[in-house]
């Protein structure tokens, strides 16, 4: 069975807590800043104006930045925008 065939399962929050536990705190607010980042580079649609393509870019910034430090702990935890997780 590939990736691409399994069905998301919830986690529950305590099993959530305890994985965040082991976890150091940059690593944490690494994933968290890139999943927000990567929320709102897909909010901009084109064509941009020039304040939506700067805020656009932040966001991919902000994306890269937090990527790296994520690739650098596991790199299974990068972040793609519109990658379902």
């Amino acid at each position: 069975m590939t990736a691409s065939n399994l069905v998301p399962v919830p986690i529950p929050d305590g099993v959530a807590a305890l994985i965040g536990s082991c976890m150091p705190l940059g690593v944490l607010q690494a994933e968290i800043d890139a999943e927000c980042a990567a929320r709102d580079a897909l909010r901009f649609r084109a064509p941009f104006c020039s304040e939506d393509q700067a805020d656009r870019e932040h966001a991919l910034a902000t994306l890269a930045r937090a990527n790296k430090v994520l690739a650098a702990y596991n790199p299974g935890l990068v972040v793609r925008p519109g990658a379902r997780r």
